[in-house]
């Protein structure tokens, strides 16, 4: 497998440690290239590799897809992995089209409302949804196909890894699914920092953070509501307990939304994930200033979008993440029936900071939601995605549309294993009486 990494940020520098250390040899990674607009800042990634010839440092700038596309036929990859902000996804699938690869990234790009959210301060109606996350992508689906080629879209570990557990709940655990929610909290601090900071992509979380959360009931398709609407409490594995969690727009509602028929007839999607209040009180200081907008302004003789320029200003998310210590669990909670009886379950990923940081020299999150991509092109190298258990073969497609047993079976492989928490339930309960009867048998 060989693919060009455009964008060497936190993400990318953690895809090209994961998969040096799963394989030293380049047995399943012949070579990664590192690729982005800053030569400086992907030299020292290829640096920090070593003297691993698999991953050399080139520039480019992923503005432009004439370029990317001839920097993959130069260097003859398999894929273009975006890793760039997801404003630059539509810019980097035409490149991918245009080199004659396939394509990955890690998040959709996004909503669009009207009026636009970035507008929006806290207490404001609600804005209309004109595009709903990856349309402008999924609009790019027939062309793909028709060029033999997959787009893998979002597959990082939210959106990615929660997908691929949402298949593998509905194909395994469950009989009927009523509803599945993505839920993620961690117990993470800088010890001896007091700031407000960004632990991943400044630009995506304010986009996160900001936009209205998004819902997908099956009576009703896709509606907003307020974001950090629904708070509800949720006690996640390991040292990070419990935890206030509320909605947010996110990937993976459009994922399981879009994908139905696939999950065993769920009703009702979410994403909720939990934030400090101190955070999210920084993050309405943002809106009300105007800072979050991603629409460019001019001031003098410069043009430059506010959100850019506190993305710009912030310090790194790596020089702060690797100073993280606590854990962090991503996962996703499921509501049914199985063999008659109500069930509850959350499949998870706990990840340590101090591991992640001591393994791959990367933040946790970033590492976390890097491991997926990884997993990916391995299984795409493999033979276990592509046409694999009839897994599509080409086109625009998102994690639901594939088996998810290799993918679950590879986490271990890759120091990120899973986990499944059951929760009290009647099926639990059931289960738990007639575990109890034969352990009294003499």
């Amino acid at each position: 497998m060989k693919a060009l990494i455009v964008g060497t940020g936190g993400v990318g520098e953690s895809m090209a440690q994961i998969a040096k250390r799963r394989d030293p040899k380049g047995e399943l990674f012949e070579k990664l290239v590192m690729a982005d607009a800053d030569a400086a800042r992907a030299a020292a990634v290829s640096g920090r590799l070593g003297d691993d010839r698999r991953f050399p440092a080139v520039q480019v700038d992923a503005r432009d897809p004439k370029a990317v596309a001839a920097l993959a036929r130069s260097e003859g990859v398999d894929i273009v992995c975006n890793l760039c902000p997801v404003s630059m996804n539509v810019t980097l699938m035409e490149a991918a089209l245009e080199a004659g690869t396939h394509y990955l990234d890690t998040g959709m790009s996004p909503s669009v409302y009207d009026p636009p959210s970035a507008r929006r301060k806290p207490g404001d109606p609600l804005p209309k949804p004109v595009k709903l996350i990856g349309d402008d992508q999924f609009a790019l689906s027939d062309r793909f196909a028709a060029a033999d080629r997959l787009a893998l879209i979002s597959f990082g570990v939210e959106p990615g890894m929660a997908d691929f557990y949402a298949r593998y709940a509905a194909d395994h655990l469950f009989d009927e699914v009523e509803e599945m929610g993505v839920r993620d909290g961690d117990n993470l601090v800088i010890p001896g920092f007091e700031g407000v900071a960004f632990a991943f992509s400044p630009w995506t979380t304010i986009e996160e953070c900001t936009a209205p959360g998004l819902v997908w009931e099956a009576d009703r398709g896709f509606f907003p509501v307020e974001a950090f609407s629904e708070p509800e409490e949720f006690t996640m594995p390991g040292d990070v307990g419990r935890v206030i969690s509320a909605t947010v727009e996110h990937d993976e509602v459009v994922c399981m939304g879009r994908n139905a028929d696939k999950l065993k007839g769920i009703k009702r999607a979410t994403f909720k994930y939990a934030l400090d209040p101190a955070f999210m009180e920084a993050i309405h200081t943002l809106q009300w200033l105007n800072l979050d907008n991603p629409t460019p302004i001019r001031i003098g003789d410069v043009t430059v979008a506010p959100r850019d320029v506190v993305a710009a200003a912030a310090p790194d998310p790596r020089d702060l993440g690797v100073k993280l210590v606590g854990q962090c669990s991503t996962g996703l909670w499921v509501r049914g029936r199985h063999g008659g009886l109500e069930r509850q379950v959350y499949l998870y990923q706990l990840s340590d900071a101090e591991e992640c940081v001591a393994r791959y020299g990367t933040p946790i999150i970033t590492a976390q939601t890097a491991f997926t991509p990884v997993i990916v092109l391995e299984m795409l190298a493999t033979g276990k995605l592509a046409g694999y258990r009839d897994n599509p073969r080409s086109g625009a497609r998102v994690a639901e549309e594939f088996c998810a047993d290799p993918f679950v079976a590879l986490m271990p492989d890759y120091e990120f294993p899973g986990g499944i928490m059951e929760m009290d339930s009647e099926y639990r309960r059931v289960r738990e009486r007639s575990d109890a009867t034969a352990a009294a048998k003499p």
